[in-house]
């Protein structure tokens, strides 16, 4: 086998990437790398896109530098393969994301005006939907959400969308109004102990919650994890806790747990 030179660079620059990239697929590449199509690196995907919001939340700087890298790699990644079957490279990618760039910011590239960041993403929208058909990937509003998002950050994102089009509650009080009318609705569907209308009725509560949580700028993804949080943290405690009175998480009762529960939420929050 021909012994071929490592790159050695001061810096490596995005062309690197790309030229190492397709090294890596080529006839004497790696054998995990030339395995790989679009399908099988969607898990990588999405594991990388994960630890960026990761090290995001936890400010690590750091972190995010080589997080970022990751991602960018699954970019680079995915233009290959299509760049082999002739479909597309990474300079297609970048053309189409700089002109679609321009085309939604004609506050900035056409006639510069100042606008706030709401009228912003309100033109975002209607510009995209004012784009001609062959250029859209999707022609109503809600379609460019997509299916694969967790259902709560999807139930975010379809609100956020349908409300810079005027269809939204006025205030967060309107919005707790109905709150409370979905855990009526599901209050009562307990009663037919019919799961269908029960599953039903506590995803429209989801769903209010969801939408009171965005009139309150508040992230019901990041809200619900730093619950999870503060439940492990006061679980752990009542784990921790246990032995020193001879019992343990599978002989405690729950008025014992209970017990340390409070006296969790008192000493660690």
């Amino acid at each position: 086998m021909t012994k071929i030179k490592r790159p050695v660079r001061k810096r490596y620059d995005f062309d690197d990437l790309t030229a190492i990239m397709e090294r890596l697929r080529g006839p004497h590449g790696c054998p995990w790398d030339k395995k790989q199509n679009h399908r099988t690196l969607l898990p990588y995907l999405l594991e990388e896109t994960y630890e960026v919001i990761d090290s995001v939340q936890r400010r690590n700087m750091n972190d995010l530098r080589e997080e970022l890298g990751d991602v960018l790699l699954q970019v680079v990644f995915h233009s290959q393969l299509a760049h082999e079957r002739g479909k597309f490279g990474i300079d297609d990618v970048v053309d189409r994301i700089c002109r679609k760039l321009i085309g939604r910011h004609p506050h900035i590239f056409d006639s510069p005006k100042r606008l706030s960041a709401g009228q912003v993403l309100d033109n975002w929208e209607k510009l995209k939907l004012a784009e001609p058909k062959e250029k859209r990937r999707s022609r109503g509003v809600l379609d460019g959400v997509p299916r694969t998002l967790p259902a709560l950050l999807r139930a975010f994102r379809i609100q956020e969308k349908t409300a810079r089009f005027g269809f939204d509650w006025k205030n967060p009080l309107q919005v707790f109004k109905k709150v409370r009318e979905e855990v009526g609705e599901l209050r009562h569907s307990l009663d037919s102990k019919r799961r269908p209308e029960i599953e039903h009725e506590l995803g429209d509560l989801l769903f209010a919650l969801v939408n009171l949580a965005r009139h309150l700028k508040i992230d019901p993804e990041t809200a619900l994890a730093k619950t999870n949080q503060r439940f492990i943290r006061r679980f752990e405690y009542i784990e921790k806790k246990l032995p020193k009175s001879g019992k343990d998480i599978t002989s405690a009762t729950l008025k014992e747990m209970d017990t340390l529960w409070d006296e969790a939420k008192e000493k660690i929050g």
